[in-house]
């Protein structure tokens, strides 16, 4: 099996255990950009705790599933993106105003659009989730 984008497997794999009722789901291969984004996605309340488990290969993230991710998934191609366009993205791929969040890759680290709007940088899209 050819693994191209590890961070669309990821999400794909906690948005299909989160849509059959799972309470956990575990992610392979691990990554650092995963362990970001799933922060992120915690500290705005989507997943609970998770917990990188070595296995000797690339390891493993167990993710605890709470049930606030109606969909996520990642912003292919990745788009560099202002501070002030980012209303713009969030008509495309989020429901609706304040609803949901954007991920993105900033000189300050991955974060959440809200956060990079108060801190005026932008960066690359990674992901959305709501």
């Amino acid at each position: 099996m050819v693994l191209l984008d590890p961070l669309a497997d990821a999400l794909s794999t906690m948005k299909n255990a989160e849509s059959t009722g799972k309470s956990h789901c575990i992610i392979h291969p691990a990554s650092k950009l995963i362990g970001n984004v799933l922060k992120v996605m915690q500290d705005m309340g989507y997943v609970g705790q998770f917990e990188f488990i070595d296995d000797g290969m690339a390891g493993m993230i167990k993710v605890e599933l709470i049930g606030k991710i109606n969909k996520c998934g990642v912003i292919k191609p990745r788009s560099a993106v202002g501070y002030r366009d980012f209303e713009k993205w969030e008509k495309r791929y989020l429901p609706a105003s304040n609803f949901g969040a954007l991920i993105l890759t900033t000189p300050n680290g991955v974060q959440s659009h809200y956060d990079a709007r108060a801190q005026t940088v932008g960066g690359q899209l990674l992901a959305y989730v709501y």
